[in-house]
């Protein structure tokens, strides 16, 4: 897989067992709860492709890895 540019990134933050966002990149809605499981973190930041549907504004973002701090789509979420 080629280099992901850092405009298809988006950070998130991990508390306990919940992932959020501080805002959505579709809707831009603030402090969006999502859905996704730690074993769904997990598997993306093992590199595997991971879907998650923003809850805010049905929005779907497909993750094609994750660190830390940020989330790698494959799509541009900075604008």
């Amino acid at each position: 897989m080629g280099i992901i540019p850092f405009e298809n990134t988006w950070p998130y933050e991990r508390q306990y067992n919940d992932i959020y966002f501080h805002s959505c990149p579709y809707c831009e809605s603030d402090y969006v709860l999502t859905h996704m499981k730690l074993r769904d973190l997990k598997r993306a930041k093992e590199g595997i492709k991971t879907l998650l549907i923003m809850p805010c504004c049905n929005s779907k973002m497909t993750i094609m890895e994750a660190d830390d701090d940020y989330f790698w789509s494959t799509e541009r979420l900075r604008k």
